[in-house]
């Protein structure tokens, strides 16, 4: 039994942390899908209404706000996180500006981004 009322989507161009996260939360219990880009998740014909976003930022074609902007305009509305490698004060303004409740550094360490989704689920939007 799936301890989240919806999937944790992550967005993410390696295939490497895509796998290694999705291997972890499928640990935790949470019912977990992937995509390597913001045009795949774009091309699905109907997201989930609850659950959550975990979201790369530096992804080649459209970074992590373009591709929630976009959601958002789809009037998506899934609580989201965005990880990142580097993380500027700028990237932090437009991230909350978007709607992400959350900006996470790579290397994801210790149960950071599992306390985060976790906390995200529980909070109303």
């Amino acid at each position: 039994m799936s301890m989240t009322p919806g999937p944790v989507i992550v967005v993410d161009d390696d295939a490497a942390v895509r796998q290694s996260l999705k291997f972890a939360l499928e640990l935790e219990g949470m019912n977990v899908r992937v995509y390597e880009s913001g045009a795949e998740l774009l091309a699905e014909p109907e997201l989930p209404a609850d659950g959550c976003l975990v979201v790369d930022y530096y992804m080649p074609s459209m970074n992590g706000v373009e591709l929630m902007d976009r959601l958002r305009r789809r009037l998506v509305k899934l609580p989201a996180i965005l990880i990142t490698a580097r993380a500027t004060d700028d990237m932090r303004k437009r991230a909350a500006h978007s709607g992400f409740r959350q900006v996470i550094e790579k290397p994801l360490e210790d149960s950071t981004l599992l306390d985060s989704i976790r906390g995200v689920l529980s909070t109303p939007a």
